[in-house]
């Protein structure tokens, strides 16, 4: 079930930004609580109409979704879109039993730009928030300003590149943006104690170097992390313009899977 935008001064919850909700059919007692941006590359993209595969495919693992709007022209760029998301993620765990369950796991995930967002509430969190988020799922995350990965060369193969390189320019306002560990996390020196991740990404995707050099940083750092690399048959980088494809399914065995093995 998906139930359709909603204005961020809804009466019910007064959530910070508009948002929807995914639910899947599970019955679990305890199910995790995700909140999730989708991405459009900081705001510079079209927004996408359609709904979230990558959304979908937590909710059929028993997760329910929260998918929040951060790309509004007020808070498109760094630092407000970060702070709205916070803002989001605080929400979210003081209302947990209204959307979920007080012993509810509560995580954050995106993909592409709305990866970017996710890693750096992630980093967010242990900072002012030590040990209260479960983890992170990071899909397919853009993450390095610099865009000088050898995957990235493809990314002009599938008219990504200028989109991307446009997202950067809008999401940092000033130059000096791109040097912030929450801005750009991969240039985050500090990542101990960061909650444990899910990076998924595909053989084909220009974002499959900066994704998985993230990866093993946290790794070096201590954080727990399960990487995924999925063949370039499945359609994964139909991701970036919502659509859907094979990749869904492995997306929702996967996060159950890193679900489970969460120490919560």
């Amino acid at each position: 079930m998906i139930k359709p935008w909603q204005s961020g001064a809804d009466e019910e919850t007064r959530f910070p930004l508009p948002f929807r909700i995914y639910e899947g059919t599970g019955k679990a007692r305890v199910r995790p609580l995700v909140l999730y941006f989708s991405g459009n590359a900081f705001g510079a993209a079209p927004p996408r109409s359609n709904d979230a595969p990558a959304a979908l495919a937590m909710a059929e693992a028993g997760a329910l979704v929260v998918e929040a709007d951060c790309g509004g022209p007020s808070c498109n760029m760094f630092p407000g879109s970060l702070e709205k998301a916070f803002d989001a993620l605080k929400h979210l765990f003081a209302k947990r039993k209204r959307f979920a369950n007080l012993r509810s796991p509560v995580l954050v995930a995106g993909d592409e730009a709305g990866g970017n967002v996710a890693a750096s509430l992630a980093l967010k969190a242990r900072d002012a928030m030590p040990g209260e988020l479960a983890g992170q799922v990071l899909l397919s995350p853009m993450l390095d300003p610099r865009m000088v990965t050898i995957s990235f060369r493809s990314a002009d193969d599938i008219g990504l590149q200028q989109r991307w390189a446009d997202g950067w320019q809008h999401y940092l306002a000033k130059a000096s943006d791109g040097q912030h560990p929450y801005a750009a996390p991969c240039l985050c020196t500090r990542l101990m104690g960061t909650a444990p991740a899910l990076v998924m990404t595909s053989d084909d995707d220009p974002l499959r170097d900066e994704g998985l050099d993230y990866a093993e940083c946290l790794r070096l750092a201590g954080v727990s992390v399960k990487s995924k690399i999925l063949p370039a048959h499945l359609g994964w980088t139909g991701l970036y313009d919502g659509r859907d494809g094979a990749w869904r399914a492995h997306v929702s065995t996967e996060f159950e899977q890193f679900v489970q093995e969460l120490p919560y």
